[in-house]
């Protein structure tokens, strides 16, 4: 048995965040993780960062890599047709985006631990949470092929939305909510410099499709397929064909071709657990909530959450109060619902919806529309993209 003041479920964003703000309070804390490190690793996923989480990781001192390779992004392009209405970030809200993988801020926040005085437990099998309505709130797990248990004052769960955390709040079925796109993001990682130097988020009569980048020489694009699309039936030379084809015009650059380091089928959805807290159990990033990868907002909202999280534990092991903990849920539900409904809105925009009519089209072109010729619609889209402010 081993005793700590925070013991967090997952080692993913949320949790490896929340247990480097904890450590740089000194409060003691263990990250408990029922994959392998390489699995953790291995997860593509998005790659851009809002200027509150690039302000998170510099104020860790955990910059190096995000200093060396992280792209800063001025502005992004949403094309229409032959039409690209591009957002200027500095001259609308006055701030940036960072491209950075998030594999790239999981490693380095890792890589960060053990100096840090950080114990990440890999490959725990059989998670399981015990008296939560006490200060002997318990994880317990196999490691090694021996049972451990950790108590804990409080149990911060970041386990994704498949872990145990979630389910271990009384009523969070009754209190989520979740809206299924019909449609997924096939995407291909390659190394070939991308097409263009910023984001294009293209609307087509073909459906969706997005250019984005890694770094200078990696290209990361998305294609729209519909929901029941099979990886077998799009080798790399038919999506390369269809990104030529939807792009068109839009494409600033010439889409260069190689093999594919990944590909993969994204299905799109929202989710939303309004129950974040139970008793000595605090939930954080995706085991609270999933947003569609069109605002970018994933990975950002478990930035905030483990913000939110660390300042309320902060001042509850340093003063007893527990007015923070229990606004914590209120705070991040509010960041939450406004990332929810950018993401929902920048997917309605660009995507096509089976059974749309030729007046949801034409209402798509109408808002296009209203982004290109206002600067106060231009300056609301761009105030989306960068983050709600902390």
């Amino acid at each position: 048995m081993r005793r700590t003041q925070v013991a967090i479920v997952g080692a993913g964003p949320a949790g490896l965040l929340l247990g480097h703000l904890l450590r740089a309070e000194g409060i003691d804390c263990v990250i408990v993780e029922r994959q392998t490190r390489d699995h953790v690793l291995s997860r593509i996923r998005a790659g851009v960062l809002e200027p509150a989480t690039v302000a998170l990781m510099r104020r860790l001192g955990i910059d190096t890599g995000l200093n060396a390779n992280g792209i800063e992004v001025s502005g992004f392009g949403i094309a229409d047709g032959d039409r690209t209405i591009r957002i200027d970030l500095d001259a609308s809200v006055g701030q940036r985006l960072t491209v950075y993988g998030q594999t790239d801020v999981t490693r380095d926040l890792m890589d960060a631990a053990p100096a840090r005085g950080l114990d990440i437990v890999f490959e725990a099998a059989g998670v399981a949470l015990h008296d939560l309505g006490s200060d002997r709130a318990a994880v317990t797990f196999v490691h090694n092929g021996r049972e451990q248990r950790i108590e804990a004052d409080v149990i911060a769960g970041c386990d994704g939305f498949h872990g145990p955390c979630r389910r271990a709040v009384p009523g969070s079925a009754a209190a989520s909510m979740e809206f299924s796109y019909p449609f997924g993001w096939l995407g291909i990682l390659a190394d070939v410099p991308p097409c263009s130097s910023e984001p294009i988020y293209a609307s087509t009569d073909a459906g969706f499709a997005l250019v984005s980048m890694r770094s200078p020489q990696r290209s990361r694009y998305y294609i729209q397929v519909p929901s029941d699309a099979r990886l077998e039936d799009w080798p790399a030379e038919r999506l390369w064909d269809e990104l030529e084809r939807r792009l068109g015009p839009a494409s600033p650059g010439p889409i260069r071709r190689a093999p594919a380091l990944e590909m993969s089928i994204a299905p799109l959805r929202s989710f939303v657990c309004e129950r974040m807290r139970h008793k000595r159990l605090f939930l954080a990033g995706d085991a609270a909530h999933i947003v569609p990868p069109t605002g970018a907002k994933g990975l950002n909202l478990a930035a905030s959450d483990a913000i939110y999280l660390a300042e309320a534990l902060t001042l509850f092991f340093r003063t007893g109060e527990q007015g923070a903990l229990d606004d914590y849920e209120r705070r991040a539900l509010a960041r939450v619902w406004k990332s929810e409904r950018f993401a929902w809105y920048l997917t309605k925009l660009c995507h096509r919806f089976p059974g749309d009519t030729p007046f949801e089209r034409r209402m798509q072109q109408a808002e296009l529309d209203a982004i290109a010729t206002s600067s106060v619609t231009q300056a609301m889209v761009a105030e989306n993209i960068v983050g709600a402010p902390l």
